[in-house]
């Protein structure tokens, strides 16, 4: 399965299993998403599908926004009908607020314009990727970003007990070298959490219970995907 789902981070719990055993899950809101646009080849120079997660409110959306998933009138497209350029197919839906593609290179596809996919893609699934957006923490300094253990906290360190210390040489190479850790932004990033085990698939709430932690808040969008890392 090269498709995956969008969804929504709902936040974490812990489940049993068969044999009694507790486990931290993340609760994630995934799907209903719709497929919006196929990539191919000969049009677009690769092969990907484009899904759509959450309705977002017409009087919001822009109409880019609208006529990307709807044919909508207006002098761009009566023009391009006129000059005989072919239009994609439109999936037929409501805007949606989170959209991602999937890279489906090499590998057999057999989704459409408009279709819908669910959590039933997991059904048969034990292990996935998620992909999401990290908590922005904002400038931090060198112990909460890269957990340095700071200057000693003794005579004659004067007002440094946070810093980092020394970051230069000498005459030679008498630079600071590339990648040092310094401090800086922390977070806000995009993180993939790969091979998390896919404890449960509760179909009638659309809802997946992965094992382990995810990143960003509650609420935040998530990508889900089949993982490719067994074993």
């Amino acid at each position: 399965m090269s498709v995956g789902l969008l969804g929504r981070k709902i936040g974490m719990t812990q489940v049993y299993n068969e044999a009694g055993d507790i486990t931290p899950v993340t609760v994630i809101q995934a799907g209903p998403c719709v497929v919006l646009q196929v990539r191919t080849l000969e049009r677009d120079g690769y092969e990907a599908v484009q899904v759509g997660f959450d309705d977002k409110p017409r009087r919001l959306a822009r109409q880019s926004e609208r006529g990307h998933v709807a044919a909508i009138k207006s002098k761009r497209s009566k023009a391009r009908a006129a000059a005989g350029v072919e239009v994609p197919a439109k999936a037929d839906c409501e805007p949606k607020r989170f959209v991602r593609e999937f890279r489906t290179d090499g590998e057999g596809c057999d989704c459409e314009v408009g279709q819908e996919l669910t959590v039933d893609l997991f059904a048969d699934v034990s292990n996935v990727d998620v992909i999401a957006t990290s908590k922005g923490r904002g400038t931090a300094g060198v112990m909460k970003r890269h957990n340095f253990a700071g200057q000693r906290a003794s005579h004659g360190v004067k007002r440094v007990h946070r810093h980092g210390g020394s970051i230069g040489q000498s005459a030679d190479p008498a630079r600071v070298i590339k990648g040092t850790k310094m401090a800086g932004r922390y977070g806000n990033a995009r993180i993939t959490v790969r091979n998390l085990e896919l404890t449960r698939v509760d179909g009638e709430n659309g809802l997946l219970l992965v094992a382990g932690s995810v990143p960003g808040p509650k609420g935040g969008y998530v990508m889900i995907r089949e993982t490719n890392k067994l074993g």
